[in-house]
């Protein structure tokens, strides 16, 4: 059993906050692309691990359970949600200027937004949180062969989009 670097009081899940909320919001903002339900998502984890936080502490691994409830809530959130059909056709949005001058990330954005859920929070999980094969697994209910797999498959779209795109 891990024990917890965060104190038994009240404080630690405060610690716990400072410490992880920006890596959970990164990772959240890969997962959803939108700046604004990447913070809905961040908060979202952060309560029910406030809820969790007795039993979390001892078991010593805080993060690894913000993290998948965060994937969880994420693929959850995309099952449940439904196109709503509308009569207009909604306004093209305009581009701001200072964005323009983050287009390379615009795209790669762009990219990661058509890859499937699962493939998206394996990428997210691998580059972003640097997490193996098994604790990605985990994270997702899956075996490694399938994270490789959906690594694989994710990789293989992004590469391919990045060379048709130049």
């Amino acid at each position: 059993m891990k024990v917890s670097p965060f104190p038994p009081d009240g404080s630690g899940f405060e610690a716990f906050v400072r410490q992880s909320a920006p890596g959970l919001l990164r990772f959240g903002n890969v997962l959803t692309q939108d700046r604004s339900a990447a913070e809905d998502l961040a908060q979202e984890t952060l309560i029910r691990v406030g809820l969790a936080w007795s039993r979390l502490r001892l078991d010593g691994n805080p993060v690894g359970y913000a993290q998948r409830t965060m994937v969880n809530l994420f693929l959850n959130e995309r099952r449940r949600r439904k196109p709503m059909p509308t009569d207009k056709i909604p306004e093209a949005g305009r581009e701001d200027a200072g964005l323009a001058a983050v287009d390379s990330t615009a795209a790669i954005r762009q990219v990661l937004a058509n890859l499937p859920p699962k493939q998206r929070a394996a990428i997210a999980l691998r580059y972003l949180a640097d997490l193996s094969d098994e604790e990605i697994g985990q994270l997702l209910g899956c075996t490694p062969a399938t994270v490789r797999s959906q690594l694989s498959r994710g990789m293989s779209s992004l590469r391919a989009t990045m060379t048709a795109e130049g």
